[in-house]
């Protein structure tokens, strides 16, 4: 089962790679982008939209990934946010899983990791 999937990401080029890559390793289907706060915020909170992941990145053109988790608080037990950055520190981590973060990956590094996060999602959203 593919996951319908939300992408905020500000840097087109990381964009539209991330989305080939999932889409071709993963099991995703991106529904929609946006590249600042403001928009993803919009997005997320059109009743008539129906997403299974969210893949957040902190630094935005606008805004901030954090007030995007933020805007996720109130999602469905069954849809999963993570965070995909270049500033995955300790600290950054600890900060996303506060605001309800259900993973984080490294930008630089994690991507297998990404990938694999989104197969097992989509394993057990079959199930």
């Amino acid at each position: 089962m593919e996951l319908r999937t939300f992408i905020v990401e500000d840097n087109a080029t990381i964009r539209e790679n991330l989305i080939g890559t999932l889409e071709e390793l993963a099991c995703i289907r991106a529904l929609a982008w946006a590249d600042t706060e403001r928009d993803a915020r919009a997005w997320l909170a059109r009743p008539q939209v129906d997403w299974d992941l969210a893949i957040v990145d902190l630094f935005l053109k606008q805004g901030s990934g954090l007030g995007v988790l933020e805007a996720c608080r109130g999602r469905r037990p069954e849809q999963r946010v993570v965070v995909l950055s270049n500033y995955a520190t300790t600290e950054m981590r600890k900060r996303c899983s506060q605001l309800g973060a259900d993973a984080v990956f490294d930008k630089s590094n994690e991507i297998d990791a990404l990938i694999d996060y989104c197969m097992q999602q989509s394993e057990a959203s079959r199930a």
